[in-house]
């Protein structure tokens, strides 16, 4: 019963909010099915198929709240897991920063599903990973990497009268292909809604051009650079900057978009003007769930207008407290670009270097979001609009928000899997100036 149907979720759900004897009631309901497939050294490892579906009940006797879960369903579970929440709640604190559920809301139909995705079986799903394996074998080569797919519903309500139902699809596969001396590596990722986005045959092509390329690395020294980040390597760090777009921690002088003296920067100017970024719930190709965690509608809103901050995310209590509208947390982020491929963007560039990927990245100083991290699986070395030869991958110390400002062009944006933060993302490849690599990494 990982996969319930509307009529399904929502005759649970009414009765969770029936049985509740507390000031208020908020029931939710997420299952999934999720597959895999894992190979290395050009062998499937593992395969499986998980499946569960989790019932949340949160209550609350004034601003005492308590949340219990269970994956039980039949009348006497149900009763037994508010029973349990409501116990929790009368004796639990105060929350000082408490806010009632919301009251009924309308969400708007977001294309997050494909039936595609859904009919997954481990037979596509094997012939995946044979189609990233058998051309690597053929060329010497080694290929590792990991294929997911999700088919999921989410289901909301609560004793105000909100409701909500939704299914979604999602698919990541990635690859990285070795040489078999281990001397040069290369990398390829697509995070797909609909499974008939996904050409293996295709991607893997990608992986074994670089690991071939960057076998015989060289040494630049360290410094500043123009560089181009494909898509996956730029949104590594954009991804880091997006968790400080929160109003309060603004507010409270925490963030790089706090302002001196108290307060904000939105409506400053803070990129480029070209940088423009906007959340959109529906946006094609890159759609999400139309509610948030607290149940309200996500809605289609600029975060970046022409460089300025337009729209910073106030929480339900923090929207209460500074006066303002709070706003559906974003699930996506949509940056927008020009209409060059990343081939396109190396053919213009006199000098620079290519970075295929940004990995192991650590905050530095969160008031100006400066990170730390590394290069990965195919660095080259740009002269002429042409890959003279590949790098040593390199460790950099950069802040996106300073990268933003040193923008020489932009290209078209891609969907490209977030951090743990789960955002969708759809990131073009950048071409910028003055990059700081900071030392030299022996790693592949």
């Amino acid at each position: 019963m990982s996969i319930m149907t509307e009529d399904q979720a929502r005759t649970i759900l009414a009765k969770v909010i029936a049985l509740s004897k507390a000031d208020e009631c908020t029931a939710e309901l997420a299952g999934s099915t999720e597959g895999n497939i894992r190979f290395a050294r050009n062998n499937v490892s593992t395969s499986g198929i998980v499946s569960d579906t989790e019932l949340s009940v949160q209550v609350a006797f004034g601003k005492r709240v308590g949340i219990a879960t269970i994956n039980e369903f039949d009348d006497a579970a149900l009763a037994r897991v508010v029973r349990r929440a409501e116990d929790l709640a009368r004796l639990a604190p105060e929350n000082p920063e408490f806010v009632p559920a919301v009251d009924k809301q309308t969400y708007a139909r977001t294309d997050t599903f494909s039936a595609a995705t859904a009919a997954i079986t481990p037979e596509f799903r094997a012939r995946v990973a044979a189609s990233s394996i058998a051309p690597c074998k053929a060329a010497n080569l080694v290929a590792a990497g990991y294929l997911s797919d999700a088919n999921r519903f989410n289901a909301t309500a609560n004793s105000r009268g909100n409701s909500g139902y939704a299914a979604s699809t999602a698919l990541n596969y990635t690859c990285t292909v070795r040489t078999a001396d281990g001397r040069g590596s290369g990398w390829v990722g697509r995070n797909v809604q609909d499974a008939g986005d996904l050409d293996a045959a295709s991607e893997i092509q990608t992986a074994m051009r670089k690991a071939s390329a960057s076998a015989e690395a060289r040494a630049l020294e360290p410094g500043k650079y123009t560089v181009i980040l494909e898509p996956a390597a730029a949104a590594g760090l954009i991804s880091f900057m997006m968790r400080f777009f929160d109003a309060r921690q603004a507010d409270e002088g925490r963030s790089f978009l706090s302002k001196k003296g108290g307060g904000n920067k939105i409506g400053e100017l803070v990129y480029d003007p070209r940088v423009n970024m906007t959340a959109d719930p529906g946006h094609p190709g890159a759609a999400v769930l139309p509610w948030d965690g607290d149940g309200l509608p996500r809605e289609r809103m600029d975060l970046v207008k022409d460089g300025k901050i337009a729209n910073l995310q106030y929480s339900r209590f923090w929207a209460q407290k500074q006066g303002k509208r709070a706003m559906g947390n974003p699930g996506n982020l949509i940056m927008a670009g020009g209409t060059k491929s990343t081939a396109d963007l190396v053919r213009g560039t006199a000098k620079g270097i290519l970075v295929t990927r940004t990995w192991y990245i650590r905050m530095v100083d969160p008031q100006t979001v400066l990170l730390t991290g590394l290069t990965r699986d195919g660095t080259f070395y740009i002269e002429n609009g042409q890959i003279k030869y590949p790098l040593k991958n390199f460790r950099f110390n950069e802040s996106p928000v300073i990268m933003l400002n040193n923008i020489d062009e932009l290209g078209r944006p891609v969907r490209v899997a977030g951090d743990e933060s789960s955002l969708v993302m759809m990131i073009p490849p950048m071409k910028l100036r003055d990059f700081t690599f900071t030392s030299l990494s022996d790693a592949v």
